[in-house]
């Protein structure tokens, strides 16, 4: 199979960085589904050709939607949320009518056939109940003549400069070994290498489009400016006096040990008031690594809590994407995205199994 042949189905798809890291391997998206339309909006905008349903899933007629592309499909990908494992001390399966996103998934699956799946999810749904909805899974998939491999990829291990862990669950049409999950880079990208480049802004600084100021000072920063001419989106936050005073005492490196007792919050969030340590990797990006009550997403050394850009920057979004719409939308976009690196090294161990596949058959 040619590069010019390869083809995806991304469910679920967000802004794409499922989409983002499959199109750096080459793969062309046929068809897209998301159902937020400003986020789907986000998606359209970021490529000449999108091929974007912007419904809920839900009322989109399977056969009807997707059937046309049977025999036509690589892989199809996707996030399916999976509510229905998780409550402790009651067995569930996916028959739970709170898991009918990821029955929908398999459905596709079913009605495309396509090559290869790519499922990707928290981590939990490996391990949850003795790993019973694993099992499920991968029988369910295994009667459709898929043979599974599924592991937990940590996205630090692939270039991402981030603790980011998620299962992810590869099938494969036929066969007789199983997808090899991406082997790891050898080196890491710390938040330093990943955004030391961006323009130093103090509280409330900032525009959406501004010129950069600094040369890149790392590969990985190289990487992530090509083709960029203008900074997009690296606007800080306009942070309160009661938030600016707490973050002013606190060094780098340091975390609310340093603050007085007066100026101690009750904080759901690990991390809360703590700054990002510039020669490690991140905390996993949230959804609202905006204010430094949600978490560990105080800058290294400024007093604010990181930009959109910088936080796409640690989810190796390049800067030629693009994020719209409202902050918050902006915020979601990047925080529940897959990160693009990771995605591409996934799409990487699909096209090495191609290959030993078409070997295999030529030797035979």
């Amino acid at each position: 199979m040619s590069r010019e042949e390869l083809t995806i189905i991304d469910l679920f798809a967000g802004v794409g960085g499922l989409s983002l890291g499959f199109e750096m391997e080459g793969f062309k998206v046929l068809l897209a589904n998301e159902y937020d339309p400003s986020i789907a909006e986000a998606y359209i905008r970021n490529r000449d050709n999108p091929n974007m349903i912007v419904a809920d899933i839900k009322s989109l007629p399977v056969q009807e939607t997707f059937g046309k592309y049977k025999g036509k499909v690589t892989v199809v990908v996707g996030g399916p949320p999976c509510q229905g494992y998780s409550q402790k001390g009651q067995r569930k399966s996916i028959n739970d009518d709170r898991n009918f996103l990821f029955r929908y998934f398999v459905e596709v699956v079913r009605v495309v056939q396509p090559l290869y799946f790519v499922m990707e999810n928290v981590p939990n749904l490996l391990t949850a109940e003795q790993g019973f909805f694993k099992n499920e899974i991968i029988t369910l998939f295994e009667n459709m003549g898929y043979i599974i491999n599924a592991d937990v990829l940590c996205a630090a291990n692939y270039g991402v400069p981030q603790n980011r862990n998620r299962a992810f669950i590869i099938g494969k049409k036929g066969g007789k070994t199983p997808v090899s999950m991406p082997q790891k880079e050898a080196t890491i990208t710390t938040i330093w290498d990943a955004i030391s480049d961006l323009n130093y802004l103090n509280s409330g600084e900032g525009s959406n489009v501004q010129d950069y100021i600094n040369e890149p000072a790392s590969e990985y920063q190289k990487k992530m400016r090509t083709g960029s001419t203008k900074l997009i989106g690296h606007v800080a936050t306009n942070h309160s006096e009661v938030a600016l005073t707490r973050m002013r005492m606190i060094p780098p490196k340091g975390g609310k040990e340093y603050l007085p007792p007066e100026q101690l919050t009750k904080s759901i969030y690990s991390g809360t008031w703590e700054r990002m340590d510039a020669d490690d990797i991140s905390v996993t990006i949230t959804t609202r690594f905006d204010t430094p009550a949600s978490g560990k997403f105080m800058h290294p050394y400024l007093d604010r809590a990181i930009t959109v850009r910088e936080a796409a920057r640690i989810q190796s979004f390049p800067d030629t994407f693009h994020f719209y719409g409202t902050k918050t939308s902006q915020m979601k976009q990047v925080g529940n995205a897959v990160p693009p690196l990771l995605a591409k090294a996934v799409a990487k161990a699909i096209l090495n199994d191609m290959e030993m596949e078409m070997e295999c058959n030529e030797r035979s």
